[in-house]
């Protein structure tokens, strides 16, 4: 992998590059050999036909490559034979089927499970899934991580499938909200505005808005659309490419009420449940830290976990690199609990046990969101359809009343 870094050498002068290693905490490391400190580092983004062939594998298949492989090993098998077995049984699967094939190539010709599946061409994998590969085979674990591993990402991807079918009904009343009120608004309304025209009568002001809102979606529609479009397009261009502005995006959610709790959460839970895993693996805790601090999506708090992992490094706790590093801070109950982890040589059990209690608590909270949002959706469309009758209503009752008065 190649990352680019800006920052200072020892003479004080700026520095600034690109840098190969198979990980941002390798790549850290030889710039501290090179005495340079870094500022800013992250991943080079190339153009290449890798780049473009390559895919994320998900969640549910890194799941079953990791249980059946630790399955395999576990019964005694070699690698190799184990990733033989398994292309046998995955033939059909073409992309799967290729990615087996290569990672077998590559440890027949010698080399390690952990260099097979980094310098593979068919699948993006988690760095931290990598490394702790790396680190299991050294330590003669690699049967206890797959395993620990597999069930992570089963665990990621059923929470994932829950969230998602609980959101498709509200989604789905949603885009029924916005096509009926664009189709009532578009060609309903300019039809029965019609009648007023030529009676020269004031109409009501909810009327006039009305009529100002039709006017506006039948002039402008494509001008909307295309606007709407190129919105999504500019945020997750500028989110992918800019590191700066999608820094700012992800503080900005972490600040935003009941939105950020649930990002907290699932965030600080998803870190302390794979720093548990690592420990009660048998990997070193500065290793653990360094490796859960990959697993932050939200890059406010990967930066501050990665400078803090760097303390943990120079012998400091977590806890204390967490308080002295700048940027975001964590809640306070993962600081007290994490504190009192290290205080007790318990950080495995009492980070398990916080993961599982944000986890708790976000399925608490999206289930009471979900529950109030389906009857506020109803009440939404209700209100829509109710202005625009009202609109359209107010009027005719007008011409009505009018020859009485």
């Amino acid at each position: 992998m190649l990352f680019k870094y800006k920052g200072v050498d020892q003479s004080g002068n700026s520095a600034k590059g690109t840098i190969t290693a198979n990980s941002i905490q390798e790549a850290k490391q030889k710039l501290r050999t090179q005495s340079i400190y870094y500022e800013k580092i992250e991943e080079a983004k190339s153009l290449s036909l890798e780049a473009f062939s390559k895919r994320q594998m998900s969640g549910p298949l890194l799941s079953n490559f990791a249980r059946e492989l630790s399955s395999y090993l576990n019964s005694g098998m070699t690698v190799v034979t184990a990733i033989k077995l398994l292309e046998n049984q995955h033939r059909d699967e073409k992309r799967y089927s290729e990615f087996l094939s290569s990672i077998k190539s590559m440890i027949e010709e010698g080399k390690s499970l952990y260099n097979a599946l980094a310098n593979q061409k068919v699948y993006y994998m988690p760095d931290f899934f990598l490394q702790s590969i790396n680190i299991a085979s050294q330590s003669g674990k690699i049967v206890e991580v797959l395993t620990n591993m597999g069930n992570f990402f089963s665990a990621q991807s059923r929470i994932k499938k829950q969230v998602g079918n609980a959101m498709a009904y509200p989604l789905f009343i949603l885009i029924v909200a916005i096509s009926m009120s664009g189709f009532l608004i578009a060609f309903v309304v300019p039809k029965i505005t019609n009648i007023f025209k030529d009676t020269g009568q004031e109409l009501p002001g909810i009327t006039q808005v009305v009529l100002g809102a039709s006017d506006f979606l039948i002039a402008h529609y494509v001008a909307i659309l295309l606007g709407f479009v190129l919105t999504i397009v500019f945020f997750k261009v500028a989110a992918k490419k800019s590191h700066v502005f999608k820094k700012s995006m992800d503080k900005i959610m972490l600040k935003l009420p009941i939105i950020g709790s649930l990002i907290q959460n699932y965030e600080l839970g998803r870190f302390s449940y794979i720093l548990s895993l690592m420990l009660s693996s048998g990997v070193s805790y500065a290793q653990s830290v360094q490796l859960g601090a990959t697993t932050f999506n939200n890059t406010a708090f990967r930066e501050l976990f990665e400078n803090a992992a760097d303390k943990v490094l120079e012998g400091n706790k977590l806890s204390t690199g967490l308080q002295l590093s700048k940027g975001v801070k964590p809640k306070r109950n993962f600081m007290q609990a994490l504190a009192l982890g290290e205080e007790s040589s318990e950080v495995a059990n009492i980070l398990g046990n916080i993961s599982q209690l944000y986890q708790d608590e976000n399925e608490d909270r999206l289930k009471m969101l979900l529950s109030l949002l389906e009857p506020f959706m109803m009440l939404l469309i209700g209100a829509i359809v109710g202005v625009i009758v009202a609109a359209m209503l107010l009027p005719i009752f007008s011409m009505s009343l009018g020859p009485q008065g």
